[in-house]
């Protein structure tokens, strides 16, 4: 493991949701600590500090990835939240979904929707 892109892969993640790094580490350490290994020096060490995109642009391709997957409530809960804090507003963020109708359909839009109502509600 690249001990730099972990260190930065925990920032950065950080920055997604304050306590978002330990809550992943601590959530998965008794069962497969290799994943958030992965997730942290991976994901948000390496992919999420790539160059072109910032921060916020990298939210929408997160949030519209995890949208079409379909049943990743619990990671577009987390990403909906970052999305907030990385400056989308909740009016944005619910145009991204809908701009996803006509190629993934109502249901996941709508799954999406409900997630997004959660993530808003308890980010006040």
């Amino acid at each position: 493991m690249d001990q730099e892109k972990y260190d930065l892969g925990f920032e950065t993640l950080n920055k997604l949701n304050q306590g978002t790094s330990e809550k992943v580490k601590k959530g998965l350490e008794s069962i497969a600590p290799d994943v958030s290994d992965y997730i942290i020096n991976f994901a948000f060490g390496e992919i999420y500090n790539r160059p072109y995109l910032d921060l916020k642009q990298r939210q929408v391709v997160t949030l519209t990835a995890l949208l079409t997957q379909g049943d990743t409530s619990h990671q577009l809960y987390t990403h909906i939240k970052g999305a907030k804090n990385f400056g989308w507003t909740e009016n944005e963020i619910i145009e991204m979904f809908i701009q996803t109708l006509p190629y993934v359909g109502f249901p996941r839009v709508l799954n999406a929707i409900e997630t997004a109502k959660k993530a808003f509600k308890d980010s006040k």
